[in-house]
């Protein structure tokens, strides 16, 4: 009896440790972090986190959709950039000496934000369409439309920065309602947005079919055309927000803005515990993530550790993540 009670005790135990492990993981990283620097725990630090971390969540919504269908989207971090700068241009200050459209009127707020988000999702239609269409693999389509993007970017913005934004479009990221920053507060209505679709809808079901296995998605009705291009036209239009609210955040654009950021995105996701095998993945798993992220690398700068000894270790931890979760994959089959 005792037995079969301590065994039993053994596995709540280590299914409690499984199930939950990527949280105790960011408990233990921010309070090894904060215990190893007491500046890490001030109130206008844990805010910069989090500024800096709703943008990377909702890109990171986006690419983790895509993941769980098991494809990719490595077109991510350029949508950002460019829809960044659409944005940015549409609002600069009237004074400004170097404005983009000298004879643009002053534009309510919501407009250029809008426009950003309808660009970034006619460029997941384009994604989508190519993938379900034409077949292409999801890595090739979004590779290809990524260098689309880029080119867009460089040739709309002649390669040069975009700046002298107006001070309503700023305030949108550096303003806060009681205290919680408008940034976290626009995350955190994409992140239950994302989640009603994902566990409340027939859409979010197919979703998690087609990535479990689309053959019998497919046999059960589902139309994984449409859910494909819908998966990837969501997604853009999250990146579309992000950029626009990637440039109030920074107070301008470049061509440049979201290098790399689909790879930061996908690396959170995984860490986060959305199976790069697809069918698996969860909202809060992906905000997670992106959180262990930030933290790990807001630490490392407080510490003073090199930018480019940060890029080998973020490196080391991807590799791993991605190494653990095809062992559980393999394990599975």
């Amino acid at each position: 009896m005792d037995n079969a009670v301590k065994n039993e005790n053994a596995f709540s135990i280590k299914s409690f440790a499984s199930k939950y492990a990527i949280y105790l993981v960011l408990i233990v990283l921010f309070i090894g972090m904060g215990l190893v620097d007491r500046n890490f725990f001030s109130l206008s630090n844990v805010k910069n986190i989090l500024i800096i971390a709703a943008v990377r969540i909702i890109i990171a919504l986006g690419e983790g959709n895509i993941l769980i269908t098991h494809g990719v989207d490595l077109s991510a971090g350029r949508l950002v950039g460019l829809t960044a700068c659409i944005a940015a241009s549409m609002l600069q200050r009237p004074d400004y000496a170097y404005k983009m459209f000298e004879t643009l009127p002053q534009l309510p707020l919501v407009v250029p934000i809008l426009l950003a988000v309808c660009v970034g999702l006619l460029f997941g239609l384009f994604n989508g369409c190519t993938i379900s269409y034409l077949k292409l693999p999801p890595f090739i389509a979004t590779l290809g439309t990524m260098v689309i993007a880029y080119g867009f970017a460089s040739i709309y913005t002649d390669a040069q920065p975009i700046g002298g934004l107006r001070d309503d479009f700023t305030r949108l990221a550096s303003g806060s309602v009681l205290t919680i920053p408008n940034l976290v507060i626009i995350a955190l209505i994409a992140s239950l947005i994302i989640w009603f679709i994902l566990n409340k809808t027939s859409f979010g079901k197919y979703i998690y079919a087609i990535g479990g296995n689309p053959n019998a998605a497919m046999v059960s009705g589902v139309n994984i055309n449409r859910t494909t291009i819908s998966v990837y036209a969501l997604a853009g239009a999250l990146y579309g927000l992000a950029g626009a609210l990637l440039a109030a955040r920074s107070g301008g654009a470049t061509n440049n803005y979201g290098l790399s950021y689909e790879l930061d995105a996908i690396a959170a996701c995984t860490i986060g515990g959305v199976s790069q095998s697809g069918g698996i993945g969860t909202v809060q798993g992906i905000i997670t993530g992106v959180l262990i992220f930030e933290v790990m690398n807001n630490g490392l700068v407080i510490l003073g550790v090199s930018a480019y000894w940060q890029q080998v270790i973020k490196g080391i931890i991807i590799i791993g993540a991605v190494a653990f979760d095809i062992r559980k994959y393999i394990a599975k089959r």
